[in-house]
């Protein structure tokens, strides 16, 4: 799927009030695609969803499916499962934390593909697009609520293409590092260290991810360099989680 091939797809956009989910709505839209903005808050959707002549739907991703349906006149092509949190924290995280944190990047994608699948088995065609993250290949320092769900998202998302790949369902997740956006900010401290220095902007995500798109592949890599880092994280852990135990200690000692 390339610009060229969007044409008239009806594509759905969790979390599209800003940053990455904004600049995947305006890319799929440029490229003739109709587009279905979502997110909690009507003030940051519905400019966006003039500005591309689509649709904006508010509420919570995980039941968004069906107004979206609605919206495009019956039919979802693309599903973006976009929406997230920055979720910080160690292993003392309040509970609420770590619940919203699985609800928005896990559960959200699972009730969405539970809505989707069936009418995209029927006809043998449909696009999943997970935004996660390169923590959800690695980790990050100071989130352990993100992380870790980051990874659900990932796991999920490879379980749909492995699953349905046969049958027409195409799955992508986007894994970037840093980008610059309310969430970089969000990040803090153990952000700006780690994912600062090497940050894109939102459009190079969207870039990335149609190059994928157009290239029929799974992870879509805004950083290149995150694809040597999980060959290493695989071949030697020990030695990784070495590694990311000094990076660890030098936030720490920035924090003292």
């Amino acid at each position: 799927m390339t610009m060229g091939t969007v044409q008239g797809a009806g594509v759905v956009v969790t979390g599209a009030g800003g940053g990455i989910g904004a600049a995947l709505a305006r890319r799929f839209a440029a490229g003739g695609a109709r587009v279905v903005v979502n997110d909690l808050d009507p003030a940051r959707i519905e400019p966006l969803a003039a500005e591309i002549g689509g649709f904006a739907v508010t509420g919570d991703a995980s039941g968004v499916v069906d107004a979206a349906r609605e919206a495009l006149g019956g039919t979802v092509d693309v599903y973006c499962a976009n929406a997230g949190l920055a979720s910080p924290g160690d292993a003392f995280a309040d509970e609420e934390v770590w619940a919203a944190a699985w609800d928005v990047h896990v559960m959200a994608h699972v009730r969405a593909a539970r809505a989707l699948l069936p009418s995209w088995l029927e006809r043998g065609s449909g696009r999943f697009v997970t935004t996660a993250s390169a923590a959800g290949l690695l980790t990050m320092i100071g989130a352990a609520p993100y992380s870790v769900t980051k990874h659900g998202a990932v796991a999920f998302a490879e379980w749909l293409s492995l699953t349905y790949r046969h049958r027409g369902i195409k799955v992508h997740a986007i894994c970037p590092q840093g980008v610059r956006t309310d969430m970089l900010t969000a990040a803090g401290s153990a952000g700006e260290l780690v994912l600062a220095p090497g940050a894109v902007e939102p459009d190079a995500v969207a870039d990335a991810l149609f190059e994928a798109m157009d290239a029929d592949r799974f992870l879509v890599l805004p950083h290149p360099e995150v694809a040597g880092y999980y060959q290493a994280r695989a071949a030697d852990p020990d030695r990784w989680m070495g590694n990311m135990n000094k990076l660890q200690q030098k936030w720490e000692a920035s924090e003292a």
